[in-house]
């Protein structure tokens, strides 16, 4: 069995040694203990202990034969079962979550803290910034963001998500530049304004997607540092200068 269909079991909260054992019920139908585990290559206890936890998960079933346990597979078309009972259990928390559990316990939720502002570095921490605002523009009834852009940033942006744009364009989510300095690609769901870069402007890059301000500068050897402020005070603020200095240009 491959590793990615394995890995699909595991979602199902069976490991490597559980499959193994299933698999070697499945081949030898009705078989011992000891059989088991000669079959799956795993030590008698261990076995043992793993029919066990089958047989809670309902995968496996055994039945007395003389003064010994013989254990057989239940059929595979139990692990959908399992499966499908795992989604309904995931889809309910999923809605319990977001009607109920979330909203308390932002009920609860200071107002600003120090955790507002979250500090990354790396090419990991542009990739973060970049994904949260598609996720966050995409729940926007606006579906759009600002952004504030110089060219010696440019270059360095995508290089994590080189996919980005094409995403952003599926999701329709719209996008204003202000870009510093000569330069930037045409792209759908686009506008973009240019001012002039002063002698050596710094690499920065600014978006605007309220409730959140994400800051992205180079620190030595093009290396990325990332903040993001969850602040919606701060980002309309930011969006209001953004919309004057636009509607200037």
């Amino acid at each position: 069995m491959t590793t990615i269909k394995l890995d699909a079991l595991r979602h199902l909260d069976l490991d490597e040694r559980q499959v193994r054992i299933y698999r070697a019920l499945l081949k030898l139908g009705p078989a011992s203990i000891r059989d088991v585990a000669a079959e799956a290559g795993i030590n008698r206890g261990s076995a043992y202990e793993t029919l066990k936890q089958l047989a809670t998960k309902g995968v496996v079933s055994y039945f007395p034969k003389g003064r010994r346990r013989v254990f057989q597979a239940e059929d595979p078309e139990r692990l959908m079962s399992l499966a499908e009972s795992k989604q309904q259990a995931l889809n309910l928390a999923v809605e319990q979550l977001r009607n109920d559990i979330i909203p308390a316990l932002k009920q609860t939720q200071t107002t600003f803290s120090p955790g507002n502002v979250r500090f990354y570095e790396g090419d990991d921490g542009v990739e973060l910034v970049l994904r949260d605002l598609l996720e966050c523009a995409g729940r926007d009834p606006e579906r759009g963001y600002s952004v504030i852009s110089t060219r010696s940033l440019r270059e360095h942006l995508y290089r994590p998500f080189p996919n980005f744009t094409r995403q952003r364009i599926e999701r329709g989510i719209r996008v204003r530049v202000l870009a510093v300095g000569a330069g930037g690609d045409d792209a759908e769901f686009a506008e973009r304004k240019w001012l002039p870069a002063g002698e050596g402007t710094d690499a920065s890059y600014i978006a605007i997607y309220p409730p959140k301000v994400a800051m992205i500068t180079l620190a030595a050897q093009n290396y990325p540092v990332v903040v993001i402020i969850d602040s919606q005070a701060i980002a309309l603020t930011q969006q209001l200068m953004f919309d004057t200095l636009w509607g200037l240009l």
